[in-house]
């Protein structure tokens, strides 16, 4: 299940990608299946044995394209082990809600994108989100679990006072958030309950076969209760952002 539309990325073979906060690495999957030179970075080692093996499993079998790979790479998003301006497309999805100093891990995915390259990145959007944190602490109070809600336009300021220009936004997941909705209202580790239960059998048969009758129906209900909130940006040429502030970099 992707969040981040792929179609807005620019990414094909050649292109360098990292997945920051890849999780399960389903981002990092569809950047190699695609081509691309891919890195699936996080803090979570055990998790990312997984994505590395699933890795491999793709370039064993052909769904990558030979021309392309692959890495996992264990470290911290508030210091990505790269030089600036190493990667055409940045991907952040559903991570800086987890993220207490999120200003530094911001200015750490724009330091390694290059200029004219794409930022994705994606939140839980705020009101379906804060419909969850009202019906459950669980939810969110968790080791590692979401720190903050973020309204869009703050977000969307935190990433363009830092010299981006937002290119594209939309909603995702609209069919999530009443799942999410349940499982707070009975308790979010009681995956059991048999209403949970027949609504998740509806996400993933959603998921595998993807019928037209769900996927018209969220993008109806997208605008109005999208689970995440997805953002695109792109990195200006210095020349660029001189013009957007009223003079050259000549007569700068």
């Amino acid at each position: 299940m992707l969040t981040v539309d792929f179609n807005r990325l620019g990414i094909g073979p050649s292109t360098k990608v990292i997945d920051v906060g890849c999780g399960a690495g389903r981002h990092a999957f569809e950047a190699f299946r695609r081509g691309s030179d891919v890195v699936a970075f996080d803090r979570d080692a055990a998790e990312l044995r997984s994505v590395e093996t699933m890795l491999q499993a793709m370039a064993e079998s052909g769904e990558a394209p030979a021309t392309a790979s692959a890495k996992a790479v264990v470290g911290d998003a508030l210091s990505l082990p790269y030089d600036d301006e190493t990667f055409d497309c940045v991907i952040a999805s559903e991570i800086l809600e987890h993220v207490p100093q999120d200003d530094a891990a911001i200015t750490e995915l724009i330091r390694v994108l290059k200029v004219g390259g794409t930022l994705a990145v994606s939140v839980p959007r705020w009101l379906p989100e804060r419909v969850c944190w009202m019906l459950s602490k669980e939810y969110h109070s968790n080791e590692g679990g979401h720190v903050r809600i973020y309204r869009a336009s703050s977000l969307r300021d935190k990433i363009t006072c830092r010299g981006m220009e937002l290119t594209h936004i939309h909603h995702a997941h609209a069919l999530h958030s009443p799942f999410w909705w349940l499982k707070c209202a009975v308790g979010v580790s009681n995956a059991d309950h048999p209403v949970v239960a027949a609504y998740h059998r509806l996400l993933v048969w959603d998921l595998m076969q993807r019928p037209k009758i769900t996927q018209v129906a969220e993008s109806l209900l997208n605008p109005l209760v999208g689970k995440s909130v997805a953002m695109y940006f792109t990195k200006p040429r210095p020349a660029e952002i001189a013009a957007t502030q009223g003079y050259s970099v000549a007569s700068g």
